[in-house]
């Protein structure tokens, strides 16, 4: 319910919301929005999970419809057994998650300093959280297409995306900085001239990261919808891509992101870029260990376990990546606007740029 104020701003009346006419009440500290932003990337990790659980137990079909379980019933009934369980538990997991980014949305709004960047994030996954279920009823409807399962994962990867960019500018709005990430987008090789160049190519080495770790994430779902199912399900129709190729692309990709981590490492410098060199460090970790559970994975014939790790080290590896950009491009816009263009400390062991 909405009611129009009696104050006016430009001969226009001002719209009071029920979260407006809250936060004129009642304030919360940068803690509650900082948490809050944290539980949804939790929550966003859980899901991708949760979706890899029903994949390998086979109970991608265990509710037969959607958005009922069955034609008749909302919830599953005992002769469907424990993949009814198992897939309406899924179901059940995306209210919590509506729960969770609602209350990112109430605490950013509640903040005593205003925080658009947190406020549009919440927003965001709210609105990709309906998507996401949506593309699971078709999902549903299409009897596990594996196109549409692909889909399914990568708008549970943009959800993700959403609550780590919130999570960032959670930290960001707190410290008085929420527009940093907007500022960082000006043009350093023409305000900086030589001081510039190395921010320059900081920046592109980390732009450059991330869209390859997309690709790398896009050629998985190639790889796991041509592979066997690892569900043991024969009847699932499966991708008309030759999974060895696509499992050597993959992996071809992984090694390019794997050398791009250790170039952006590198030349990161240990002074203002403090926080951007041990995220990147510990995405180079998490890295390889994704790596190595990949390799495990392929060699042993899809066990359910590792399949499950590798679906959680794609999370944490998204995750991580967008973590060491966000955190570069804020860095990066501390040293965009010195004045005359003074250069960067060079990281150990980094060219020199003549």
């Amino acid at each position: 319910m909405r009611c129009v104020a009696e104050e006016r701003n430009r001969g226009r009346p001002i719209v009071r919301t029920p979260l407006s006419w809250l936060a004129g009440r009642y304030s919360l500290g940068a803690k509650s929005v900082r948490r809050a932003a944290l539980g949804s990337v939790v929550a966003s990790i859980a899901i991708i999970v949760t979706g890899g659980i029903v994949r390998v137990t086979g109970s991608g079909l265990g509710c037969t419809d959607w958005p009922m379980c069955t034609g008749e019933t909302l919830a599953p009934t005992a002769e469907m057994g424990v993949h009814g369980a198992i897939e309406f538990g899924n179901r059940l997991l995306t209210g919590a998650l509506c729960a969770v980014v609602g209350w990112v949305i109430v605490t950013a709004r509640l903040q005593e300093r205003p925080m658009p960047a947190v406020l549009r994030g919440g927003w965001a996954q709210f609105w990709i959280v309906v998507l996401n279920a949506v593309v699971g009823g078709v999902t549903v409807w299409m009897r596990l297409s594996p196109y549409i399962v692909a889909a399914h994962f990568l708008a549970a990867t943009l959800l993700l995306t959403a609550a780590v960019y919130t999570w960032h500018a959670a930290y960001a709005g707190a410290d008085g900085n929420a527009d940093a990430d907007a500022d960082a987008d000006a043009d350093v090789d023409g305000e900086g001239g030589e001081g510039g160049r190395p921010v320059a190519r900081i920046r592109s080495l980390s732009a450059a990261l991330v869209a390859v770790t997309a690709l790398l994430v896009v050629v998985g779902t190639l790889a796991t919808g041509s592979g066997p199912h690892a569900g043991d399900s024969s009847d699932v129709a499966r991708m008309p891509f030759d999974w060895t190729a696509v499992t050597v692309v993959h992996g071809a990709l992984a090694s390019v992101v794997l050398a791009l981590s250790a170039a952006l490492l590198s030349a990161l410098p240990r002074e203002g870029f403090g926080a951007a060199r041990r995220k990147a460090a510990v995405f180079l970790a998490v890295l390889l260990g994704q790596g190595a559970v990949g390799l495990v994975q392929s060699l042993t014939a899809l066990p359910s376990l590792v399949v499950m790790l590798h679906l959680l080290g794609s999370a944490l590896v998204w995750t991580g990546v967008l973590q060491v950009h966000f955190t570069v491009k804020r860095a990066a816009s501390g040293h965009s606007g010195l004045p005359g263009g003074a250069p960067l400390p060079r990281a150990r062991g980094a060219a020199t740029h003549a």
